[in-house]
């Protein structure tokens, strides 16, 4: 039986957006945590975008290290030969690709204006495919963008051309947010029974069904006898209107009724860090988790009318679908309403060594002398430059226990 995996598009999707990003430690932090939760993939950036080489480049050193595994850790590329080239000229060792071109009549009239045929988008896909063959790809995902503004009968004939090159996956992009759950569903499937090849869904909020959209997606995938990926972002953060988040979607596929019991998971997804993963994209990109947040929310486990109160009082289960444990909340939290000292981008090592001194138990770290405690404040003092927020807990952590790693996140090196 076909089964669904998850594949977050929080690093590129999600730092895409207007008004929004994230510093190059923000985004590490958050592969780490996505494989902690048990995501499959991280989409983790541009290997064409020369400011991202460090960091593309430092997570896959953390791969090696064992830090970021079982996750796999794939860019995104335009379908063309020259990004194919300059992605393995910047980060060499990368081994997955995603490949992105424009599939609609209306993105070939309005994009490309009018000077590329579907003859040469095929073309043009297919020599990318291939030139990632050549340099070592061991997975190529082919992106159809604007899939749900293509008809239908080419894009069996893209996704076959795909295939037949070397292609693993297929991504059908809702790039505007147009379908509806009744009309994804039915393209989907078609798509897997004509093409035979595992179906991602890409989906965007705009009319506000990205997440069920991606189920009623991930279903026709699998009704249609392929492996299902599904898209998403954390918190939902994502162009425009957004995508699929990646709380509310895990919940959706092991809590709507009847689904998990037909429809099951590749790999486990630990549903205990939803909690921790929502607060930390909220304080890195700077955006509140809106209070009806499926799962995170403050208002998702909260009940004040009378009839609620007495009956979750008496059974949870009368008025809450799931417990708040299961999504990692319920421990309770300190905040220091008076004298508090923050990492910054000014700070001193007095300050320094109480913030790294007050963490309690294993996460504590003894520093050798002040020479290594001051070498390890001078890389927190850069990633508070490139943050300019005081870091969490876990980053002063990781930059206390992989400098060297640290120290390649936060070295840019513009164009001379």
């Amino acid at each position: 039986m076909p089964k669904i995996y998850f594949i977050d598009v929080t690093n590129r999707d999600g730092v895409q957006t207007a008004r929004l990003g994230l510093s190059k430690l923000e985004k590490t932090m958050i592969n780490i945590y996505l494989n902690e939760m048990g995501v499959f993939q991280s989409e983790f950036g541009f290997p064409t975008t020369r400011h991202e080489s460090n960091y593309l480049q430092a997570n896959l050193n953390l791969a090696d290290m064992g830090v970021l595994q079982p996750i796999r850790l794939q860019g995104w590329i335009r379908a063309t030969v020259p990004d194919v080239e300059t992605a393995f000229s910047l980060v060499p060792n990368i081994r997955h690709l995603n490949l992105s071109i424009s599939t609609s009549q209306q993105m070939i009239r309005g994009k490309f204006l009018g000077k590329k045929s579907r003859e040469d988008i095929l073309k043009i896909m297919v020599d990318a495919v291939e030139a990632a063959r050549a340099h070592g790809a061991e997975s190529i995902g082919v992106n159809a963008e604007d899939a749900s503004r293509t008809d239908m009968d080419f894009l069996v004939e893209f996704a076959l051309a795909a295939k037949e090159h070397g292609a693993q996956r297929f991504r059908y992009c809702d790039t505007l947010g147009y379908d509806c759950p009744f009309t994804i569903y039915e393209t989907v499937k078609m798509l897997a029974q004509n093409v035979g090849m595992p179906i991602e869904t890409h989906c965007h909020g705009d009319l506000g069904m990205a997440v069920a959209n991606s189920m009623t997606g991930a279903k026709g995938a699998i009704d249609g006898g392929q492996d299902a990926y599904i898209n998403t972002t954390i918190n939902g953060i994502g162009e425009r209107a957004g995508n699929a988040d990646l709380v509310a979607t895990v919940l959706a596929a092991i809590k709507c009724k009847g689904f998990a019991e037909k429809y099951e998971l590749g790999n486990p997804i630990d549903l205990t860090k939803a909690w921790k993963i929502a607060r930390f994209a909220s304080y890195a990109f700077k955006v509140p988790i809106p209070i009806n947040q499926p799962g995170v929310g403050a208002n998702a486990f909260a009940h004040s009318s009378g009839i609620h109160a007495d009956g979750v009082l008496k059974d949870p289960n009368n008025y809450e679908l799931y417990s708040f444990d299961e999504v990692g909340r319920g421990e309770p939290e300190t905040v220091e309403t008076g004298r508090e000292i923050c990492s910054g981008a000014y700070g001193g090592i007095s300050g320094f060594r109480h913030i790294m001194g007050k963490m309690a138990g294993e996460t504590a770290v003894p520093f050798k002398n002040t020479v290594e405690a001051g070498e390890i404040l001078e890389l927190v003092r850069y990633a508070n430059v490139e943050a300019q927020k005081p870091l969490v807990e876990d980053e002063l952590l990781f930059i206390a226990k992989y400098p060297q790693i640290a120290r390649k996140l936060l070295t840019l090196k513009p164009l001379e």
